[in-house]
């Protein structure tokens, strides 16, 4: 089974007397180890869906299945604990605690899994190291610089140990030269293992992906699998298959669609 399906997933809000249709009969399977870009305008409804994936938000309508279990009916404590246990979230402006060191915010996840002061510290030290940051633990945020700060959030999405890391934007606040090396440590993240789903503007780090999701109007206007992952900042658009739901919401496989190249239309926002 997917490590993620959504299912005719729509999410509806109020505005005065209109309603918006944020996702509108959304359809899509996210297997373990995947890489995904999903890219799109404002309004588009790339933001909302990040939301549903990461349990921010429950659908209006609709089945969300995350590692075999059912969430899109769970009370709002429940989610907390399905966001504790299966979601590691790295946010575009760090989300850090100012007056905490690198050590204890990359600690503070366990805290809420009543995990003993030894071991949890032991475990942001291990998530530290696998950041570059081991000799910047006992630094503030405000000494640390934009890629420092953003390698703490990474390692503190981490350091649970997460079925999916979920990234929002997650080099907006960065120079180009950060930027490169951020996305490397997600590469090598993805090489290890991990399932990383990222919402982006940029066709750049769209390009590092596996998969690239391009959102239209709350729905899938385009599902590419790529076949080669492009190194930051060479220029080379990477292969892919593009689905032949292209312009629907059904699910995508990769023996589904012909090869294309991906074409910076197909990435833009």
């Amino acid at each position: 089974m997917a490590l993620i399906e959504l299912q005719d997933v729509t999410k509806l809000y109020e505005m005065g007397d209109q309603t918006v249709r944020a996702l509108d009969g959304i359809s899509i399977r996210i297997e373990k180890n995947d890489y995904v870009a999903f890219i799109g305008s404002s309004g588009s409804g790339k933001s909302t869906m990040l939301n549903i994936l990461g349990c921010l938000d429950r659908p209006t309508s609709g089945r969300y299945h995350l590692n075999e279990q059912n969430v899109e009916n769970l009370t709002p404590n429940e989610l907390a604990g399905i966001r504790n246990h299966e979601i590691g979230f790295i946010f575009q402006s760090f989300n850090l605690l100012p007056r905490a060191t690198a050590l204890y915010n990359v600690m503070q996840p366990l805290i809420y899994r009543n995990v003993g002061w030894s071991k949890r510290k032991a475990m942001a030290m291990e998530a530290l190291r696998r950041v570059n940051l081991a000799e910047r633990v006992n630094h503030l945020p405000n000494q640390l610089s934009g890629g420092q700060r953003q390698r703490v959030a990474i390692a503190r999405a981490l350091v649970t140990n997460p079925s999916i890391l979920l990234a929002d934007e997650p080099t907006g606040n960065l120079d180009s030269r950060t930027t490169t090396e951020i996305m490397q440590l997600f590469d090598e993240l993805h090489r290890e293992g991990h399932t990383l789903i990222l919402v982006t503007h940029e066709d750049e780090i769209a390009r590092h992906c596996k998969r690239i999701v391009e959102m239209k109007d709350g729905r899938i206007h385009r599902d590419v699998m790529t076949t080669a992952m492009t190194a930051a900042g060479n220029g080379v658009a990477a292969h892919a298959h593009v689905s032949d739901a292209e312009g629907s919401n059904a699910p995508v496989s990769n023996e589904q669609g012909s090869s294309a190249r991906v074409s910076d239309k197909q990435v833009s926002n």
